[in-house]
């Protein structure tokens, strides 16, 4: 009987399996950005999934000034879209960025605009907080991220994957928070997301101040990453594997989550019980939940049973 049960699940597997490699490998032959976006290339490779990839393979997927704008752009069209339910996230090419394209980018940030100190001031204040929306837009997204990082996250990389839910890397890749090095305090989301990511803040404050590389083991031994992969497609499987085991379960359930986790990891427990009895005294209130328990008391998966779009 035993054996019956294992050829079973094997079987089931890999009809589940081989759809998530054509999907893979569809999600590495991009031919290029996505209209109207110039610096990143969507697709959809299984169904409620939608993958968003960096794509300036050319300049190392440095950051321009376009990639700011978009990225706003698409992750809220992303958060109010009902057929996305899960993001993956990743980079073209041989490395995951470069970081800020300093090229195109200097004279945003070395000639800001203003007749004295206190109107220059206040139009650099105003541009810093338009980038930092570029990465808080991801966080505040009601869909779960999963970033996929391989090769070199450099700077405004480690900025952007702190601000995803699950991040995933290969075994070459290594991570840097390199802003000391061009004589600035990173100022977008490294500084305040960094040490609630990583539980040391005595190792938050060396990556920080020496802009010393960390490598794949230990950004696993540090709680940065929670998979390394040998190679960006076991990683890419890996990510659209995460991907739609989340997608599959139900929309309210996975965004009330997302949304209680990052308010309570800015609140005192005493708060977050009382925002989460808040939230759920509505949302208990869904078809999901009994949809969800049907499916636990016939043991199945909850990945058996259809949700309606939110």
């Amino acid at each position: 009987m035993l054996s019956v049960i294992t050829r079973s699940a094997v079987s089931k597997f890999r009809t589940l399996w081989l759809p998530s490699q054509a999907a893979v490998r569809a999600m590495s032959s991009s031919g290029g950005a996505t209209a109207p976006y110039t610096t990143l290339a969507i697709s959809h490779p299984a169904e409620f999934v939608t993958h968003v990839e960096l794509h300036r393979p050319e300049k190392r997927n440095a950051m321009n000034k376009a990639f700011w704008s978009e990225m706003v752009d698409l992750f809220n069209e992303i958060s109010g879209n009902p057929d996305c339910r899960v993001v993956v996230f990743s980079g073209a090419g041989a490395t995951f960025t470069a970081g800020i394209d300093l090229l195109d980018m200097a004279n945003v940030v070395l000639q800001p605009e203003g007749d004295d100190v206190a109107r220059v001031s206040w139009n650099m204040k105003k541009t810093i907080a338009k980038y930092q929306e570029t990465f808080s837009v991801i966080e505040r997204c009601p869909k779960p991220v999963v970033v996929a990082v391989h090769g070199a996250c450099i700077g405004g990389g480690v900025d952007l994957i702190t601000a995803c839910d699950i991040r995933l890397c290969t075994q070459d890749a290594w991570f840097q928070v390199k802003e000391v090095d061009i004589g600035l305090a990173a100022d977008v989301g490294t500084l305040q997301r960094l040490p609630k990511v990583i539980g040391s803040r005595s190792l938050v404050n060396e990556l920080a101040l020496t802009a010393r590389k960390m490598y794949a083991d230990e950004a696993k031994s540090s709680g940065l990453v929670s998979r390394v992969f040998a190679d960006k497609e076991a990683m890419m499987a890996g990510a659209l594997e995460i991907a739609g085991e989340i997608a599959a379960r139900s929309p309210v359930a996975v965004q009330g989550t997302k949304i209680n986790l990052i308010y309570s990891r800015d609140h005192s427990v005493a708060e977050g019980l009382d925002y989460m009895a808040t939230w759920n005294m509505s949302m208990l209130q869904t078809q999901d939940v009994m949809k969800s328990a049907q499916a636990s008391m016939e043991k199945k998966s909850p990945k058996t049973m259809a949700f309606s779009k939110l």
